[in-house]
């Protein structure tokens, strides 16, 4: 059926489960201090690339690692785990599979070494 971002409309619909995740993240306390200074609308773009890509899109993300992304944030794994709960709710919401949001989320986790404990 090829790639998730194939098989659920491409970036288009990456950018509206964006906008919702981010919409979740920033009504909860755990984790909406995080982003405090941040521009909301360049997050939300490049967020979409980043998750396009680890989806199946083509890599237009042009980012630093996530080590260096997250460095000086001290993320411990409640507020982790906290963003893994939104992106599913997000995916939910706009109707994917939950096999197809356990894969996505298995991609999310080979990433939590690297973003935690910075």
């Amino acid at each position: 059926m090829g790639s998730f971002y194939e098989k659920y409309g491409g970036e288009a619909t990456i950018a509206k489960v964006v906008d919702y995740f981010y919409d979740l993240v920033l009504a909860d306390e755990t984790v909406n201090h995080f982003f405090a200074n941040t521009d909301m609308e360049k997050q939300r773009k490049h967020q979409t690339k980043f998750i396009s890509f680890a989806l199946g899109g083509p890599n237009q993300y042009s980012g630093q690692s996530m080590a260096k992304v997250h460095d000086g944030m001290n993320l411990q794994p409640e507020h982790f785990d906290a963003i893994v709960t939104h992106l599913r709710a997000a995916l939910r919401h706009f109707g994917v599979a939950e096999d197809d949001i356990a894969d996505a989320l298995a991609k999310v986790e080979t990433l939590r070494n690297d973003i935690l404990y910075k």
